[in-house]
């Protein structure tokens, strides 16, 4: 894929799973990377129906670089912390790696330190 396929693949990505329920087709549909399908399962668990916003996507080859944002309400279980009904707001950095049409490797930093004070886990 061109790099400009790549940046709507991934921009098209992001809109499929935003303020939605993410059923395993639409996932497998982008997806071919186990780890990241897990990591989707989780978080629309905790935070079903959540958005995935790109904020700046730079391609390069079969690499697609994102500055997003993720927004979401806790509203299931997340490694033990009940339900809080909070809103959050996370800024993640993710790359992606292309292959055949789909997702086939990922590296993902995310705001931790935030997450965890916006749901309370953690002193602010």
């Amino acid at each position: 894929m061109s790099n400009q396929n790549n940046r709507t693949f991934i921009q098209n990505y992001f809109t499929a799973l935003s303020g939605t329920e993410k059923p395993a087709a639409v996932v497998n549909e982008y997806v071919d990377d186990t780890e990241l399908k897990h990591h989707i399962e989780l978080f629309e668990a905790a935070f079903p129906k959540y958005d995935l916003i790109a904020d700046d996507i730079v391609a390069e080859n079969d690499k697609v670089a994102v500055r997003a944002t993720f927004q979401g309400t806790h509203k299931g279980d997340f490694f033990g912390i009940a339900p809080t009904g909070k809103e959050v707001t996370v800024s993640l950095m993710l790359i992606y790696r292309i292959a055949n049409g789909k997702i086939v490797e990922h590296w993902m930093n995310a705001d931790q330190l935030s997450l965890m004070k916006q749901l309370e886990a953690i002193p602010a």
